[in-house]
């Protein structure tokens, strides 16, 4: 895990500075940028004067005492931006997890055990459909449609402007104001998150009800699905106690991938809703120029996969006693 993040930052530091453009321009503008000692005293104060890898040794520095530097945009640490950043991505992701989950799963069940069928078929071209279209896309349809049309759904942010965020415990406004007792608040902000959310959830869910039925197909081929059916036992205890749980190590480490994903990579969905989220501070980061701010998200993203992975290999062993933790 160690190894892998620093592998992180050292790509990411690299690749910030082989970008076309000076980020002092952008952090400055183009008036102040014209005057040659205001952008040699902003280059001194924040290290740019010195060779690249006296830059990233610097930084490493920082980064063993829990520093990820200050934004050149926001002009406050990079960890500070993403604490308050990180809750709001957490909650899109964990919503739209739960809604990909709670339709792929079953769908992906229902498809294999139905294989070859219609609606095998249609279940089969509709995930097609939901992997193959843009993010942005149907992010921008669900606005026009539940926004501006038939005015069911708010088109930006976490909560009204006449609402005020719930006492903050956990960072997640639907969730701190349930702790709260503040039931108006969240319906409030689930009203908000549910429409990204469900646009966030297509191509996960498509993802899921392919994967599931490939895993529940692969385990119904097995000798012992095939003696539990001669013994006579009822298809729906054949279907839950032998194949999907034989099957859920396979759907586990998929839906850990996915949520990671969702909680690093919203980028997309967060622009278009205006999520303030870890995907609209990178998106403006990268078109700022901010090296610090980008560096800081490409370790989060490490992080959040590293452990992620490590505690998809923790269930294991919890849903297949046949796996030993060393």
């Amino acid at each position: 895990m160690l190894a892998l993040c620093l592998g992180i930052t050292l790509i990411a530091f690299v690749l910030t500075h082989v970008v076309p453009g000076d980020p002092v321009a952008a952090a400055l503008g183009p008036k102040a940028y014209s005057y040659p000692t205001i952008v040699k005293a902003y280059r001194e104060a924040y290290g740019l004067n010195e060779p690249l890898p006296v830059q990233y040794a610097v930084y490493l520095g920082h980064l063993l005492h829990g520093d990820l530097g200050v934004s050149l945009i926001t002009q406050q640490p990079v960890a500070t931006d993403l604490l308050e950043r990180i809750p709001a991505s957490f909650e899109l992701a964990l919503y739209a997890m739960i809604i990909a989950t709670a339709v792929g799963v079953p769908l992906g069940v229902l498809a294999a055990v139905r294989r070859g069928s219609r609606l095998d078929q249609g279940l089969t071209i509709g995930s097609l459909g939901g992997l193959a279209t843009p993010s942005f896309w149907v992010g921008i349809l669900a606005i026009y449609f539940f926004s501006y049309v038939l005015r069911i759904a708010p088109s930006t942010g976490r909560l009204s402007p006449e609402v005020f965020p719930p006492p903050q415990i956990t960072g997640l406004y639907t969730v701190d104001a349930l702790l709260a007792g503040d039931f108006p608040t969240f319906l409030d902000a689930l009203h908000h998150v549910i429409l990204p959310a469900l646009v966030l959830a297509l191509p996960s869910g498509a993802v899921l009800l392919r994967f599931t039925r490939s895993a529940v197909l692969e385990v119904l081929n097995n000798d012992y699905v095939t003696a539990a059916r001669a013994k006579g036992l009822p298809r729906l205890s054949i279907l839950l106690r032998y194949t999907f749980r034989a099957a859920l190590t396979s759907i586990v480490t998929v839906t850990g991938l996915l949520l990671a994903n969702l909680m690093a990579g919203a980028v997309l969905v967060e622009s278009v809703f205006a999520w303030p989220g870890v995907g609209l501070y990178a998106a403006k980061s990268a078109l700022d120029l901010d090296i610090t701010a980008i560096t800081g998200v490409s370790l989060f993203v490490a992080v959040v996969y590293t452990v992620v992975n490590f505690a998809v290999d923790l269930l294991y062993a919890w849903i297949d006693p046949r796996v030993v933790l060393a």
